[in-house]
Formats: C-alpha cells, structure tokens, sequence
C-alpha cells in the first residue's frame, strides 16, 4: 500500500531526513517501509499497519515541531529523544497498536522556558526533560544534586542558570570549584604556580561561562571578584551568601570534603554538585558523592537528579560509548 507524507516545513524535512536525503536509510529501517523522497514529501510504501504508523510518526514529529519555542536548535537528538520516549516495552521502535507511542503523556516533551540568553543574543534551551527538572530544581531549592554520565549537560546548565540569576540580580557572584585530583595526577607534580597548576581543571568551567556570558565579560568578572574559581580546598572557613556555589566533578571529594563544602552555604545563596559515580579517581571506597545522595535523600530544600543516557546531549557516539561500558561494567571488574 502507497501512502505520502508532506512536510509544511522544509526545515523540518531536512531535519528529519537529512542532507540529500542521507537519513532515509534510516528511517526506513526503523518504520519497516519503504521512502521516497518528493520535494517536501514522502512517498511512502509498505504493509498498511507500517505505513499507517509512519505517517503518524511524521505527523507526530511536525506537531511537536510546531509547539518548540526552540526550533532552531532542533536536530536530529530531539527526534530521537522524542521518538525514544515513546518505545513500546520490547524497547524496540513504535510497532502498530503500540500503545506507548498512542499515549499523549509520553514523546511530546518540549521546553517550557529558556535557561540563559547567551551575549551573543542565543537562547539556550534545556534538551530533555531531566535537564529541565535540574534547572527547576536550581531555581527553587537551596542545594541540587545532579547525578549522570559525561556529557549530560550538568556543568553547563548549572552555570549557565547561576549567570541567569547573576543577571537578575538574584545572586551577586559565582563560586565555582571542583577537586584538583584527577586520572591520578596531583598538583605538586604539575609546573607554575597555583592558577597555573588549577587552570587545567578549570577549563570546562570556562568554557560554559565563555559560551554563556563571552570571554570579555568573564575576564572583567574574574577581576572584580563577581566570579571566583577555585580548587575546594580554598572553601574552608568561609561563608559563600548572596552567591550561586557550584562545585563539579564531586566523585572526586571524599565525605569529608564534602561536607566541608555545603557547609559553606550562607544568606540568599544557591548550592550546584554534579558529579558521575562512575568517573571516580580516587581509591576504591574514598568518593564521597552517593553517600552525600543518601545523607541528604529526603531533607527539604535538597534535590538529586539522576540524568541518563537518553540525556547525553553530545555527539550520538558517547551515548553510545556509555552504553556499551554500562553493559560490560562488570567483564573487567576483578573478583576477589
């Protein structure tokens, strides 16, 4: 049975079946039919139920193309964000009768609000929905937690929300921190002097705030103290108020450590952790984050966040890289 699809957008369709019509492979592989391109449209070919299934797969991806107040950032990981959301429970793709896919709950997320307007005029908006419970979290609650792998968007929504409240006059500065200890390296054994020996660590954290506020902004900032980046051994015997206090990669604090750290917290402040439990460099047993998780499970005013890999908002290899250590964390893990 033939059928065709016509995309209102061509955005869309480029979108959707890539440049010179590279993705079609792909979808007609996912769909089971299959697609010929026509201008803006699909011819599309198959059994009735696949073919059925796929217009209102197309139809489904438009409407929540239309409701985006972010679409000109959307790609190929929203469609795939969006379409994962609706797996049936074979956790396959949508299969005919599938009623996951039939659902309106799921696979019709789109973002509410933007998190930041960049100095370059660009919204930035969160990509999934947990990055969206993380920033509302951050906005409503004394100290948030977030806990996932690499490239989930902790670090950067985290600072990209503390310039938000910076620029609204919520907060008056940033405290950004995270353990010089890292892949088994130690400060004593890197050349310069203090700044020059932490900046290397410190690079994710310029590079967020370069991105959000501009280099030039960010350098006056760090000269007049409105942005303070330090190692977490400089937060000893302070009280951070009026600030927005972030502290990255936490797997590489001990319970001590951390405890130091929120304990730090003052008047009007703002408390960021994000860490991945499964990045750790120090010894076996020493992290302290996912006690931290569990101390504080409950308390008011605190909330973790647990981002997964459907969160991973980089290249679509490093969801894929994570996975597959997910699935063989244990082959190398030695037995005693």
């Amino acid at each position: 049975m033939d059928t065709s699809f016509t995309f209102s957008e061509e955005s869309l369709y480029q979108t959707i079946c890539g440049i010179g019509d590279s993705q079609l492979g792909l979808w007609e592989s996912r769909l089971k039919v299959k697609l010929i391109p026509r201008g803006k449209s699909l011819i599309i070919q198959g059994e009735p139920d696949y073919t059925r299934l796929a217009v209102e797969t197309f139809q489904r991806l438009e409407e929540n193309f239309k409701k985006r107040p972010d679409k000109s950032d959307f790609s190929l990981f929203d469609i795939d964000y969006m379409m994962n959301q609706a797996k049936d429970a074979s956790k396959g793709w949508p299969t005919p009768g599938s009623s996951e896919f039939e659902s309106d709950e799921k696979g019709d997320w789109t973002p509410k609000d933007k998190v930041v307007v960049t100095f370059k005029g660009k919204p930035i908006f969160p990509r999934t929905k947990n990055q969206e419970t993380f920033v509302e979290s951050l906005k409503k609650n004394y100290i948030t937690i977030a806990m996932g792998p690499a490239g989930t968007g902790k670090t950067f929504l985290s600072i990209a929300t503390a310039c938000r409240m910076m620029q609204t006059g919520e907060v008056d500065r940033l405290v950004l921190t995270r353990p010089a200890v890292e892949a088994g390296e130690n400060l004593g054994f890197l050349p310069g002097d203090l700044t020059q020996k932490v900046n290397p660590y410190l690079r994710p954290i310029y590079d967020a705030l370069h991105e959000c506020i501009g280099f030039e902004k960010t350098t006056e900032y760090l000269q007049v103290g409105k942005i303070e980046i330090a190692p977490i051994a400089f937060m000893r015997g302070r009280t951070l108020s009026h600030s927005f206090i972030i502290l990255d990669e936490a797997q590489n604090c001990t319970l001590p450590q951390l405890k130091m750290f929120l304990t730090r917290f003052g008047k009007n402040s703002k408390m960021a952790i994000s860490g991945d439990a499964t990045q750790i460099d120090l010894a076996h047993g020493r992290s302290g984050l996912e006690k931290t998780v569990h101390t504080l499970k409950g308390l008011n005013g605190v909330e973790t966040i647990f981002f997964g890999r459907e969160d991973i908002t980089r290249h679509h290899i490093v969801e894929a890289i994570v996975r597959r250590f997910e699935e063989n964390e244990g082959l190398f893990t030695k037995k005693t």
